[in-house]
This record gives C-alpha cells, sequence and structure tokens, in this order.
C-alpha cells in the first residue's frame, strides 16, 4: 500500500528525520511508536504530502507522492495533531465542505456524509455547531473527515491525545473497525496506545527507525526490571540493596518498596526466598514493566551498533 524509502527531512540546521525506509501492507493497524520530538509528525505529513522531504521518497499504491501529489493524496485520509475543524459549521456542514474539497462527485456526497456520521457515532449531533461538541465528538468528526472519501490509507496523528480513559476506549473501537477494510497508521508516544490497538510497530527515536515488527516482537524488549513489594517488618533500605540480584532501593512511603534489579530469572521467587529468610514479612510483590524511555534507550543503543 505504502512505500516510505530512505526518507530524510531537515529543519533549518536540525535533521528531524535521516534516512528512514518502511513498507505498510493494504490492510491492519500501524503503529509510529516514538517519545516527543521523535519525528512522528515529521514522518507523516510528509506521507500525505503535507511536507516536502529534503530527500527520499513516498509511493502511494505505487503513485509517487512527489511527482503526482493529487493522484496519490486520492488513497489516503488523514487527521493531523489539531483536527482541521470549522468551529462556526455543523457537524453536517463540515463534512459536506471536506467532500468538496476531496473531489468526490456531488451525487454521491450526501450517502457518503450520512454514512460516516453513522459510522462514527456523531449522526444525533449533524446539526451542532463544531465549536459546541465535547473533545472527544471533536476528534470524532476529525476521523470522519479522514476516512468520507473512503481512502485506502488512514494517518493518524496522536487520535487519543487529550482525552478522557472512556472516550480513548471508543477511539481505539472505531480505529479498530476502520482497520477492517484498509491499512490504518496512528502516532503516539504512550505504549499502552501501541499495545492496545495495533499489529505492527515502527518506532523512530531521535529521528531515526530503532524498530520494526510485530507487537509480540516489541514486547521480548519489555522485560521486567523491577519489583513492587510491601513488607511488614522491613529493614533498612540498605539492607534491602544487599538482597540478592538488587541493585537500587525506592521508599515509596509506608511499608511499600520498588525494589530495581539486573536482568535475570526468578528475581521475584529469589527476593520471596530472602525475605521469608530474614523475616521481612512480606505482603505483596509486582514485577514492573520496563519503563518507555528504558525501551528508547536499548533500543536506539542496539540501532547504533
Amino acid at each position: 500500500m505504502v512505500k516510505v524509502d530512505h526518507l530524510s527531512h531537515r529543519y533549518s540546521v536540525q535533521w528531524a528525520i535521516r534516512d528512514i525506509s518502511f513498507e505498510i501492507p493494504a490492510r491492519g493497524i500501524f503503529g509510529l511508536l516514538g517519545s516527543n520530538g521523535a519525528g512522528k509528525s515529521t514522518t507523516m505529513n510528509i506521507m500525505c504530502g503535507v511536507l516536502k522531504p529534503t530527500a527520499g521518497s513516498v509511493y502511494v499504491k505505487g503513485i509517487d507522492m512527489r511527482q503526482n501529489p493529487v493522484e496519490a493524496k486520492q488513497h489516503i485520509g488523514f487527521l493531523p495533531q489539531r483536527p482541521p475543524l470549522h468551529a462556526d459549521l455543523t457537524t453536517e456542514e463540515y463534512l459536506v465542505h471536506c467532500a468538496n474539497v476531496r473531489l468526490m462527485p456531488p451525487k454521491s456526497i450526501a450517502k457518503a456524509v450520512e454514512s460516516v456520521m453513522e459510522r462514527c457515532g456523531i449522526s444525533h449531533f449533524r446539526e451542532r455547531l463544531i465549536r459546541n461538541l465535547s473533545g472527544g465528538y471533536q476528534q470524532r468528526l476529525g476521523i470522519a473527515q479522514a476516512i468520507i472519501h473512503e481512502p485506502d490509507f488512514v494517518v493518524l496523528d496522536e487520535p487519543t491525545n487529550g482525552l478522557d480513559p472512556n472516550q480513548i476506549l471508543e477511539i481505539r473501537h472505531l480505529i479498530k473497525e476502520i482497520a477492517e477494510e484498509r491499512a490504518v497508521m496512528l502516532s503516539t508516544h504512550i505504549l499502552s496506545e501501541v499495545q492496545a490497538t495495533c499489529d505492527y510497530i515502527y518506532m523512530i527515536e531521535e529521528g531515526n527507525l530503532v524498530f520494526s515488527g510485530s507487537v509480540d516482537e516489541f514486547d521480548n524488549y519489555i522485560v521486567p526490571n523491577s519489583l513492587l513489594v510491601a513488607l511488614a517488618a522491613a529493614p533498612s533500605a540498605d539492607e534491602l540493596r544487599k538482597a540478592p540480584g538488587v541493585v537500587d532501593v525506592e521508599e515509596l512511603g509506608g511499608i511499600r518498596y520498588r525494589i530495581r534489579f539486573n536482568e535475570g530469572d526468578n528475581i521475584a521467587e529469589r527476593f520471596v526466598e530472602t525475605s521469608v529468610s530474614n523475616g521481612w514479612r512480606l505482603t505483596d510483590i509486582t514485577l514492573e514493566k520496563s519503563s518507555l524511555d528504558h525501551i528508547f534507550a536499548a533500543l536506539s543503543k542496539k540501532a547504533a551498533v
């Protein structure tokens, strides 16, 4: 569906992305993961023809975005970080406007607007001014404008940013429905977002593509590296640091501690045994996964080798 070929872009003297290449098939949800400022939005803007790259090419269904931008964009639906909404239009007026901008045949617009409002759950707000919609419904409307022309490839730049937990679940469900018929790429800096939604992950850090693989492959990097424990008869933090495999101890208040350890097997089992033998009265223990910053650092280091 989409081929990104040795893409690079520079703002003034600073490179935003460097030599990024990947391909996206016809269906599925593809996550573009990275910390803030990693180059995600730049990559998406170039893929959608909003930015002209410093170097490299983007092909949409074999069409070169640089040479035939209008033809290529006919196959793309795009929701940028800030939905391109017109606050003084109603929901229905705005979608009719978007359909016209997309050069849809006039006879098909009314049906397309009705269909996309129903699909995105905003039909009951057809006559409401956009300025009076909640953040969640504005985001739904942003997605609606991106798919009104039935594109083959939908790009969503941080589609759940700023939403409450219930709204996030609703948007995730909508994205999964959209991806049943086409390819969807979404960007985020939230690890749980990718794990809950995506089939495949591309990770950018400091402008470089540092990972490309399935969610299962990515999960191999998310290894436990700390324990949350509750000790009713805890010794001093210095004494806890002497336990086998422990490298640091963080006091969380009361009887709770975060125990950091080197990567290794059976750390929880070993800590339980140590607690029992020393009479620390362990009442709770939970493995914590690696932080996203830790994963970014590990993958960046691996990519640089």
